[in-house]
């Protein structure tokens, strides 16, 4: 593999699972790049103050600040990423003492959490990384109450093609095929909302459960 090309695989990597020194270093530009994202993915979840809320591949951790801002809600933070979890204890070790930020290591496919816990779930930035998403979605269901909202925030299919890094591992998905899936999956109402244009294109996916 050319050195540009294994330069482009590592990047795509720590992307998908930030790592070491390097994948604090990626933590933290995500959080600068991703924001306008995830202060609108957090929006969207419609959620009171005393929700119990999660941020599923929360990565640098902008999502859990977002979501811990809102007085009473109990937040879960779920992550693959042994730096990520690191990282966002030594954050937040004040919300985790009192109990408002629980984190848990784990994936989108088996979450570590019980049926029926959330009230809304966002994620931003992760379906690429997922194999299956149809298992994936099935268990997001499983943790989700009845009329609970996922909020997914998905890049442009199309923008991203153009970014040479997602040449490697990356699962890009056209919209008008997520969507079925996301149907199937047992959600009745969703919603596509843009956010951003250009290089800077993503699609906020407002899923609804039935009641």
């Amino acid at each position: 593999m050319p050195p540009v090309e294994r330069a482009l695989a590592a990047l795509a990597r720590q992307l998908g699972e930030p790592t070491g020194f390097v994948g604090k270093v990626v933590g933290r530009l995500l959080n600068r790049g991703n924001r306008s994202l995830v202060v609108a993915a957090v929006g969207a979840t419609g959620c009171g103050p005393t929700a119990e809320v999660a941020d599923i591949g929360f990565g640098g951790g902008v999502g859990l600040d977002l979501l811990l801002a809102r007085d009473g809600a109990v937040v879960h933070g779920v992550e693959m990423s042994e730096t990520m979890l690191t990282e966002a204890k030594r954050r937040f070790p004040d919300h985790i003492a009192r109990g408002r930020l629980r984190l848990h290591s784990g994936r989108m496919e088996s979450l570590p959490l019980e049926d029926s816990a959330l009230d809304a779930i966002i994620s931003t930035n992760t379906i690429y990384f997922v194999p299956d998403l149809a298992a994936a979605l099935k268990e997001l269901v499983r943790v989700l109450r009845p009329r609970g909202r996922l909020v997914l925030g998905v890049g442009d299919p199309d923008q991203m093609s153009k970014m040479p890094f997602t040449r490697h591992g990356f699962r890009l998905r056209p919209i008008d095929e997520l969507v079925p899936v996301i149907r199937e999956a047992g959600f009745d109402r969703i919603e596509d909302r843009r956010v951003g244009d250009g290089r800077r294109a993503f699609h906020l996916l407002v899923c609804d459960l039935p009641g």
